[in-house]
């Protein structure tokens, strides 16, 4: 019994601090801070390669090194790809197929998470793989027949044909990220809102909406890009000079007797680029925590 009493007392009266950690050593520190510069060469370097050649001309390009600096600031290669190149009117091809289609996937995205997730039915987890199997189909295999179907119902020739594909191909990842996202949300405040006499429609656009408009920022911002970069749906369903997106615009830039520009070649590309970098600067806090929104439920 005394040796218990000792024992309780020792441990009762034992404050002394947990042992502190080592210090990193500066040669650790040091390390991280060459890998952190040497990854931010890696990435920083082509994009200023690329501007520093939009500025060239094309005897610069084709008769001095590939890494030489501009002989002659050549700044109008930017208003002629603008111009000659038609670069505004496929930005503005480009953002009337993709918008409508993003417009789409998340409405239909989301309340398909929702159906999904917060609704409950019979057959639900079924219905999720089949979504989920629509990710497995490869859009090389879907684009024969896609333009069979269009051109019997005379969608050819316009931009209906982007907008629909790129609205089925981009789906089924978005259902799923909707969903998984939803599983986050607590499900008492459906509760509260079904007592207090709210339907499904109303629960959905007042209350869950709200509540993962991070993760659809997230969603959305992912699925801009991947639809914006796109060139075999692209390339395939826009038969008309005037119907081009960007990226299909980029592959038809020559001049005369055929021969490639590259100054305002590279002058398109960095508007592309820089655009949809800015882009992700600008909502790049936004977009962090739409990824970690879904990670742990609350």
């Amino acid at each position: 019994m005394a040796t218990t009493d000792t024992a309780v007392k020792t441990t009762a009266t034992d404050t002394s601090p947990p042992p502190a950690r080592a210090p990193r050593t500066r040669g650790s520190r040091l390390w991280v801070k060459v890998v952190v510069a040497l990854l931010l060469v890696v990435e920083i370097y082509p994009l200023v390669w690329m501007f520093l050649t939009s500025l060239k001309s094309n005897d610069d390009y084709l008769n001095h090194s590939t890494w030489s600096l501009p002989t002659r600031w050549e700044w109008g290669n930017y208003s002629e790809a603008w111009t000659t190149g038609h670069i505004g009117l496929y930005v503005q091809n480009s953002l009337l197929a993709v918008l409508p289609a993003l417009a789409l996937m998340l409405l239909l995205g989301t309340a398909a998470g929702f159906a999904l997730q917060i609704m409950v039915w019979k057959g639900r987890s079924l219905i999720l793989l089949v979504f989920l199997a629509g990710m497995m189909v490869p859009p090389q295999m879907i684009l024969l027949p896609l333009f069979t179907v269009y051109f019997q119902t005379g969608l050819s020739g316009t931009l209906w044909p982007l907008i629909l594909t790129y609205t089925g191909t981009g789906l089924p990842l978005t259902v799923f990220m909707m969903a998984t996202y939803y599983r986050s949300v607590p499900r008492e405040l459906f509760e509260a809102a079904t007592i207090d006499g709210a339907g499904i429609l109303r629960a959905f656009w007042t209350i869950s909406v709200p509540l993962v408009r991070n993760a659809l920022l997230t969603v959305g911002l992912v699925q801009f890009f991947f639809i914006w970069n796109d060139l075999l749906i692209a390339l395939t369903f826009t038969n008309d000079q005037d119907l081009r997106t960007i990226q299909v615009g980029l592959l038809n830039f020559t001049g005369d007797f055929g021969a490639t520009q590259y100054g305002p070649l590279f002058a398109a590309i960095c508007i592309n680029v820089f655009g949809t970098l800015l882009i992700y600067l600008f909502l790049n806090q936004k977009v962090m925590k739409g990824l970690t929104s879904g990670a742990v439920k609350g």
